[in-house]
């Protein structure tokens, strides 16, 4: 068991498939005294926010407007979990502004206000140089955070994602039916391409934080 400390995570995506678990677990991780969350929606899980009234801080935030709220960015530790698809953002420029521009926008806050460490989910596979829109998104964003003065970061990088979603989306449920079929074969290089369940992701980021 962690020994008890002082440490203030800010998460960004507390409502999305890793975003809940990860919310879950910082809170109940002692070694942070105070979490919190910036959102642009209601939080779902509104039990927290009674099981843990002095610990859990929401603020409602516009991602466009982050600066609004950069003080918070001065926390031990900030998380980032947003990302959406093309599909759902409607164009790829609309994808790029969520998957990029607010994740690189937090990064440079994160920066200014020296937080401890800054840590977001990225994708296997990304790849600046890409054919593929979305992983070459992915990888721009790596190159463009690693290249930030003074700042702790790490992405993590998962593969198709395991978990109960809010929203339906029939190609991802495919590719993790297949995913899940060839899995087994999947050995060596490729294990990193098996499909992962959310709350391996969200833990995965704990542990990156600290060696971020």
């Amino acid at each position: 068991m962690p020994a008890q400390n002082h440490k203030t995570a800010l998460l960004l995506g507390a409502t999305g498939l890793v975003g809940q678990h990860l919310l879950t677990l910082l809170l109940e991780d002692v070694r942070y005294h105070k979490v919190i969350c910036l959102l642009r929606s209601p939080l779902p899980a509104d039990e927290l926010v009674s099981t843990y009234p002095e610990k859990l801080q929401l603020q409602t935030v516009e991602y466009e407007h982050l600066e609004q709220q950069a003080h918070l960015f001065s926390a031990d530790h900030v998380y980032v979990c947003l990302g959406s698809t093309i599909k759902k953002a409607g164009s790829q420029h609309a994808f790029k502004r969520v998957d990029y521009d607010y994740v690189l926008h937090a990064a440079k806050l994160a920066m200014q206000k020296q937080a401890q460490s800054f840590v977001w989910i990225s994708s296997v596979g990304a790849d600046a140089n890409s054919g593929n829109f979305y992983l070459k998104v992915k990888g721009e964003l790596e190159q463009a955070i690693a290249a930030l003065p003074r700042l702790r970061a790490a992405p993590v990088q998962p593969s198709l994602l395991l978990g109960e979603r809010a929203e339906f989306r029939p190609g991802e449920r495919l590719g993790i039916i297949v995913g899940r079929l060839i899995a087994p074969l999947m050995a060596g290089p490729l294990r990193r391409y098996r499909p992962v369940h959310a709350i391996q992701v969200a833990k995965q980021m704990i542990t990156q934080q600290y060696w971020a």
